[in-house]
């Protein structure tokens, strides 16, 4: 076997050996039972009501919901079931998923802010599955993206060959979504350029998209179809990286995404998220609840500058984001499973280190006077597991 046979792609898989599958796929069978169950007014090229949206997003609040019979029949002979109860699927107020789909639903573009790590992207994500079936209308913005991501691209074999015409033009996620009347997904805004930003303002403002090549034709001027609108996303850490302009914020409803307030339910988040990520990986998650509690600590210590005892922290320049503390609750996860023979609370330090030193060098400091502080003295008060940890303060050097 040669080289290149060997390194050959495969065909695509399907969704069972899929490693992530989107929120429209991951959660398909709620999707279609909501849209079956609530038959109420949709705002024009919705899939759910907008009541529907919300309880996909934030649950049912342990509420089973029922399906009359006459509604339960889907194409392919798979009936949906009589009840199903609606997990949350985002953490956060349901006061803020209200308003975003309101603006949503008044076809504005919803503009999320944040730190990073508070799970804006997946609440772009689940809210335009929701909404339009599809979250794949999507531009990751970057200092590379450029005006085709936002407007158009030709294929230039067809444009050497027949010159502009509209079978070569090539659709950006935003006009397959203006055409469609879908939610279109721009993440992270902020790090396209501001000449690039503002291509945003003319498609949000008069809701059509001139194409100069194509003048003088029917296709020329390509207007939004009825359903249309943008989430954006945008972190708090890259305000100033490209600033959006006055003209563009006003296309916008802000919203921001705050870090989780509750110890409990982020760590019940956290928890849940871990042992999902160590079950794909083929192992049972079995770290400690005393451990993953002590984690938990030690991040919303770090991020908050205070204590839960009202200690003052200092805090590290990087973001102790409850999505890194998954990452590092998983990590402990998969060495648990995979490299036994330790207590996973011995690596915690290791891993911690790993977080805060990613920005800033003189974080290493701040963590070891995070350890100096409120690690030791929750170690004198008598804590053994605090006690460990602060026996563990030579690994941190």
């Amino acid at each position: 076997m040669t080289v290149t046979e060997h390194v050959r792609p495969t065909a695509a898989p399907d969704n069972a050996a899929a490693q992530v599958l989107s929120a429209e796929q991951r959660y398909a069978d709620e999707l279609a039972f909501l849209a079956a169950h609530d038959d109420g007014a949709r705002p024009p090229g919705w899939a759910l009501t907008p009541r529907a949206v919300v309880t996909f997003i934030r649950g049912s609040d342990g509420e089973a919901l029922s399906l009359p019979a006459d509604r339960r029949g889907r194409p392919g002979g798979v009936d949906l079931p009589a009840s199903m109860t609606f997990a949350p699927k985002f953490v956060g107020e349901r006061s803020l998923v209200e308003r975003c789909v309101v603006t949503l639903a008044g076809e504005r573009g919803l503009l999320l802010v944040g730190e990073p790590g508070t799970a804006k992207s997946m609440l772009s994500e689940l809210l335009a599955a929701a909404i339009s079936g599809t979250s794949a209308l999507t531009v990751q913005g970057t200092a590379g993206t450029t005006e085709d991501a936002f407007r158009y691209g030709w294929n230039y074999a067809l444009l050497l060959a027949q010159g502009p015409t509209p079978q070569a033009l090539v659709d950006s996620p935003v006009l397959t979504a203006m055409r469609t009347g879908r939610v279109a997904r721009i993440e992270e805004v902020t790090r396209c350029l501001p000449e690039v930003q503002d291509a945003l303002v003319s498609i949000l403002s008069d809701r059509r998209m001139n194409v100069p090549e194509l003048s003088g034709t029917g296709d020329g001027l390509i207007r939004a179809t009825p359903g249309f609108t943008v989430i954006a996303t945008a972190n708090l850490r890259d305000r100033g990286v490209s600033e959006m302009s006055s003209a563009l914020k006003r296309r916008f409803n802000f919203e921001t995404v705050h870090p989780i307030a509750d110890a409990g339910t982020e760590t019940d988040l956290v928890r849940r998220q871990a042992t999902a990520a160590v079950e794909r990986a083929g192992a049972p998650y079995t770290v400690d609840d005393a451990v993953l509690d002590a984690l938990i600590t030690v991040f919303r210590d770090l991020r908050t500058g205070r204590s839960g005892e009202g200690w003052d922290v200092e805090r590290p320049g990087t973001v102790m984001s409850t999505a890194e503390a998954v990452q590092v609750a998983a990590s402990l996860g998969l060495a648990a499973a995979y490299l036994p023979g330790g207590d996973p609370l011995d690596l915690v330090p290791g891993h911690l280190l790993g977080v805060v030193r990613k920005d800033d060098e003189n974080d290493h400091a701040r963590l070891l006077g995070y350890w100096d502080g409120p690690v030791r003295r929750r170690a004198e008060d008598g804590s053994a597991m605090w006690r460990r940890l602060w026996d563990l303060r030579a690994s941190l050097r």
